[in-house]
């Protein structure tokens, strides 16, 4: 079977830490894993660079032209991951995209058709899905019955004209909350801001299917330390910390990288595309539901 030695070119465009964690793991793929049929042939910068551990700089329409690259990991500011996309899809390459892939519901449901018009894979990372920590909390809230539920992030400072808005860069929570409590509509969201100390806090009340309430609260300001903070309570009781978890021996980027080569090799199922494809356009689609009502004009009671 041919699959069996096909090899991928990639490029990966944008070195942030993000990009710079695929460039060291496309250089570095995990022994007899499905990576090893990636082969990364350069990458793309604004900032000028030469190289990066023998990893060669490339300008983005020599990426686009290549007949060598296949396949373009998109690692740049959220702000033109829609536009890097767009591009490559139109030259004919498999995409991954860190999170969110775009600031638009629109957009990522014309780019996810785009993609499917053209036969190339399309896919969002998640690794927020992949911690050893997420893995285990849903392990202990699989089978369990909600009465209500709380998950409140806090962070520091984003820059909203790259990042977007905090529904779409904190999309990762919103993931959670859908992967672990299944569909969810928002009843209410509302957004603080303090712009002269640059704090942000919003929001968010969900009901889920069974009419459950869930409450997203995303919070951001300067010296904010990253945490997550989980309240949700069952009719058998209340969780309110993390399951303890050990660090996974493969890395977060690694996993996620092992399963865009799966996908490129057609080793992944129809279903489980399909129900991926659900719950990442479903995610952006609430997130744009959300930003709409936190931007909507405060509504004067007299």
């Amino acid at each position: 079977m041919e699959e069996i030695n096909k090899m991928f070119g990639t490029v990966v465009v944008g070195v942030g830490i993000a990009g710079l964690a695929r460039i060291r793991d496309l250089m570095n793929p995990m022994p007899s894993s499905p990576s090893e049929h990636l082969k990364l042939l350069g990458f793309v910068s604004r900032r000028s660079f030469g190289s990066i551990n023998e990893a060669k700089q490339i300008s983005l329409e020599d990426a686009l032209r290549s007949r060598e690259i296949h396949a373009a990991f998109i690692s740049t500011e959220n702000r033109s991951h829609e536009e890097t996309i767009r591009m490559f899809l139109e030259a004919g390459k498999h995409v991954l995209v860190e999170y969110p892939m775009a600031l638009s519901a629109k957009a990522a449901h014309e780019l996810w058709e785009m993609a499917e018009q053209k036969d190339k894979v399309l896919h969002v990372e998640h690794i927020e899905l992949l911690t050893e920590e997420y893995k285990k909390l849903k392990k202990e809230v699989a089978g369990k019955d909600l009465v209500k539920g709380t998950l409140h992030f806090t962070g520091s400072v984003l820059d909203e004209k790259k990042a977007g808005f905090p529904a779409f860069s904190g999309i990762a929570r919103l993931t959670w909350l859908i992967d672990l409590f299944g569909d969810l509509t928002v009843t209410s969201a509302t957004r603080e801001e303090q712009k002269d100390t640059n704090y942000s806090r919003m929001t968010v009340h969900f009901q889920t299917a069974n009419k459950k309430p869930l409450t997203w609260i995303e919070e951001r300001g300067p010296g904010m330390r990253r945490e997550k903070k989980i309240n949700f309570c069952f009719t058998s009781g209340c969780l309110e910390n993390f399951p303890q978890a050990p660090r996974s021996a493969v890395g977060l980027f690694m996993q996620d990288q092992n399963l865009f080569a799966k996908k490129l090799l057609g080793q992944v199922s129809k279903e489980e595309l399909a129900a991926e494809k659900w719950r990442i356009l479903r995610c952006l689609d609430l997130a744009e539901t959300i930003q709409q009502h936190c931007e909507q004009p405060e509504k004067i009671c007299s």
